[in-house]
């Protein structure tokens, strides 16, 4: 109630000012990472001045004026780097490793070495102008960036890695990355058609904004896309689109700004897929099974996309695992900037109803059938069809069989309400200037979803679509039910192992402050932030025991009749809740100096230290006391993030040069999906401590019509503690690679453009253990623009022209015996033309 009530306060408090409200600082933002012009609503360059950095700082300035390490890609840049994906947007700058197959929600975010020990973004804060899109970005099954697109309404992307991010945002200690929509400053618009030429994915994006009048302006943008994409799947696995709209009222002195977002979105999962391993743990090499090619396929298929379980409240229900990842999410904010007595005020609000869904299919037990089938039904089992256009048919020939875990997560309510205020002054002090910064965030997170988890069997789909398979025992007893093997885990797994459901409601208040004192060509700086929370709610998990009912017998098909996995369907023990309830706060703080040597060049150095709550994951099954309703002392409430660093900026017209040293150190307790000798998945709970120092380094050039713009990261991490497997200490964390590298380069001509985007990854370790290396990968994708008249362009964009395979995760720890085990890789080529329309 308190977060509300400050909620509302602070909105009459801005919108009582707008007979004063003036200019804007949403367009004090600067179009690339060398503070270059920036585009209009055509995608041109505008003749304008160079703009401000302002995400995760006090006030926008200069770059070379701010002792941070920050990167900014403009429009055009987006335009050609071939992905779509948030987590591929951040391959392409330094610092950031992120993992995705170009999809949406399935991905890992992290930077400058912190370790990787979940899905999502538990470091960095993904932002949507000026603010988060969810408050935790590792919400198991819903990450933020399962709720945030790219298209053409998009100005930039601004991202700030360290420095003051954790200060100037909430759980954000390694960075922040904000997604800034146009505003309509310039008039124009641009339509755009594309579609796949080896693929059938088409997609229209729209983007319009205008002057309405000598106070009024606005934009509208979005896209609607729809296909089976560049995985074979045999359905429409990408359906949806979005569109947002704001509109801007200027004033002397500030402005007011309404904005609204529609989102509604389904993507494919591509997640783990099977794959046979040879060579050495040093030099693995990766294999097809079955002429599963993971390039072109996905552990999916209109035969095994829905399948019977139960709902919340334990009834009958379906599944329909075509809906992949599904992020939903309705919002309307408003945005405020005014002075008032020489101080400069500004409010960012924003109110989002937040929905979803989440599927995966993981394979867990896989190999010939002869083996498979008598692993789970003995000696003599037989192997049919269970659906398709040979249902019932015996499976005479010993194809390659798959036992999958398939995971589920209904997100009914991620909602969340969020309010920022701030007011800035700058004072003459003596010989120098002084600028002091004060200001309150509040906001209310829901966490209303509940996961399922089923135990099924199907081929891999080698000569038609992926089918279901049913086992009977040699005496003809029926072992699966519809090719469900188990309404819960199988394979030797508890299975009510995490059927679990949150109702939590998370309410976060945090004062925070900075002062910035120039004089001369020094600035020194400092700011500080007191995050307090309140979380309340309750969980349902059977996996808490106490007594509380694990499974029932339930009719999940309607037939009658009871199968041997239906007469133990996991279900959640509703009349046995175990309630959440606790608080937690911690103060981060950040000190900085920069001293602008010359014109062109700066240097500066800074030390910080920032806290971030654990979300959901700190109060599940294992890590809840239930005495208490608090996590319990190993997890603990919050996670320290501390780092240093010191670098040099340089930049003219034709050359910039950002380089940054840092170090960094975190605690991580959590659980982890590994891999074992066997190559299976396992859940591992980690407590241990994380330290890296490293280099980043990014840079551009242009010469007439040539371009290129760069950036690198060197990374030495280590897991420098562990208080739970001593055995790992001192070893590298898995997937953390001692070098990445991307470029940029590109040629244009009166109305030709040609050019390239280059990523490549080192090598890493697989697992924390470091015994199997992980391959790196080089990936070139090439682009191409014509105008063969105004205001026409046809583009072409080919990912991974080579049809390299990048590895972003592999689960085995070691080589398995059998060879066996999962990998999830990059798209293979795909190749994009479009034709854009502008006005």
């Amino acid at each position: 109630m308190r977060t509300r009530t400050i909620f509302f306060a602070t909105l009459l408090a801005t919108t009582s000012h707008t007979a004063v409200l003036a200019e804007e600082s949403g367009a004090e933002t600067s179009s690339s990472s060398a503070a270059a012009a920036p585009s209009d609503e055509h995608g041109e360059k505008a003749s304008a001045p160079r703009r401000a950095f302002t995400t995760g700082v006090a006030k926008g300035r200069d770059m070379l004026d701010t002792a941070i390490s920050a990167s900014v890609l403009s429009d055009e840049e987006l335009r050609n780097l071939s992905v779509s994906s948030v987590a591929g947007i951040l391959q392409n700058i330094p610092g950031f490793r992120s993992e995705t197959a170009d999809i949406d929600g399935f991905s890992a975010i992290t930077i400058r070495g912190l370790p990787l020990a979940a899905d999502g973004s538990k470091w960095v804060q993904l932002q949507e102008d000026g603010l988060p899109v969810l408050e935790f970005g590792d919400i198991r099954f819903g990450a933020s960036d399962q709720f945030l697109r790219a298209d053409l309404g998009l100005a930039q992307v601004q991202s700030i890695r360290g420095g003051s991010a954790s200060t100037f945002a909430s759980n954000s200690p390694g960075g922040v990355v904000n997604f800034i929509s146009r505003t309509g400053e310039v008039e124009g618009g641009m339509v755009q058609l594309s579609s796949g030429l080896d693929h059938d994915l088409k997609r229209i994006d729209f983007s319009y904004g205008a002057p309405i009048s000598e106070n009024w302006r606005f934009h509208v943008g979005g896209f609607y896309r729809e296909g089976e994409g560049p995985r074979e799947v045999g359905y429409n696995a990408f359906r949806g689109g979005q569109v947002k709209a704001n509109v801007t009222r200027e004033f002397d002195g500030g402005y007011i700004r309404l904005y609204g977002k529609y989102l509604d979105d389904r993507q494919p999962n591509y997640s783990l897929l099977p794959v046979a391993l040879s060579g050495t743990n040093e030099d693995v090499e990766i294999n097809q099974v079955a002429g599963f090619d993971i390039l072109d396929r996905a552990l999916s298929s209109q035969l095994v996309a829905a399948y019977p379980e139960i709902d919340r409240n334990n009834n009958p229900s379906r599944i329909d695992a075509s809906e992949g990842i599904r992020g939903e999410m309705r919002s309307v904010g408003l945005e405020a900037k005014f002075d008032v007595a020489g101080w400069t005020v500004t409010n960012k609000f924003r109110y989002s109803d937040v929905a979803g869904a989440y599927n995966d299919s993981l394979p867990f037990l896989f190999g010939p059938a002869s083996t498979i089938s008598t692993l789970i039904a003995g000696p003599g089992a037989q192997v049919s069809f269970a659906t398709g256009p040979q249902a019932g048919n015996l499976v005479t020939d010993n194809r390659f069989i798959a036992t999958t875990f398939r995971s589920n997560g209904e997100l009914e309510g991620l909602d969340n309400m969020t309010n920022d205020l701030r007011a800035s002054r700058v004072w003459n002090v003596g010989d120098g200037v002084l600028t002091t910064t004060a200001g309150l965030y509040n906001s209310n997170q829901s966490v209303d979803m509940f996961w399922r988890f089923t135990t099924t069997v199907n081929d891999l789909g080698t000569d038609g679509p992926l089918t279901p398979l049913n086992f009977t025992t040699a005496t003809g007893f029926p072992v699966t039910d519809a090719g469900v093997l188990a309404y819960g885990f199988a394979a030797g797994i508890p299975a009510f192992t995490f059927h679990n459901s949150y109702d939590l409601e998370y309410d976060i208040v945090a004062p925070y402050g900075s002062v910035n004192y120039r004089i001369g060509k020094l600035a020194l700086g400092a700011s500080v932030r007191w995050d307090n929370g309140s979380v309340s709610g309750n969980v349902t998990s059977p996996q808490f025991g106490g007594g509380r009912p694990t499974s029932a017998p339930i009719d999940l098909n309607g037939d009658g009749q009871l199968s041997l996995p239906e007469s133990a369907v996991v279900i959640y023990p509703l009349s046995q809740p175990s309630f959440v309830d606790y608080e937690y706060d911690y103060v981060s703080y950040s000190v900085s100096a920069n001293y602008r040597v010359s014109e062109p060049f700066s240097v500066f150095g800074r030390y910080s230290r920032g806290g971030r709550a654990n979300g959901p994951s700190a109060v599940g099954p294992t890590t809840l006391n239930l005495a208490t309703g608090a996590p319990d002392e190993e997890i603990g409430v919050f996670t320290e993030v501390r780092q240093a660093e010191v670098g040099f900026k340089y930049r003219t017209d034709a050359l910039s040069l950002y380089v940054t040293g840092f170090w960094a150190a975190t605690e991580e307790s959590n659980f982890q999906i590994s891999g074992n000798a066997s190559g299976q998945a396992e859940v591992v709970q980690i407590k241990r401590d994380y330290e890296a120092k490293g280099i980043e380094f990014e840079g551009s050039y242009e010469k007439g019509q040539f371009s290129i713009a760069v950036g690198a990261s060197y990374t030495d991490a280590e897991i420098s503690d562990d208080f739970l497997n001593p055995a790992v200490i001192g070893n590298t964390p898995r997937h953390i690679p001692d070098f990445a590298f991307f470029a940029r380069p590109q040629v244009n001509f009166d109305r030709f453009n040609i050019g390239a985007v280059i990523n490549a990854t080192a090598e890493s370790f697989a697992q924390d253990t470091n015994i199997l290396v992980q391959p790196g990968y080089v990936l070139v994708s090439p682009f191409a623009t014509f105008e063969p008249a105004d205001n026409l362009t046809l583009g072409l964009n080919v990912f991974n022209v080579f049809d390299e395979t990048a590895i972003v995760s592999l689960q085995a720890a070691v080589i398995p015996a059998n060879g066996l085990t999962n990998v999830q890789v990059m798209n293979g080529r795909t190749v994009t033309a479009s034709v854009g329309f502008s006005f």
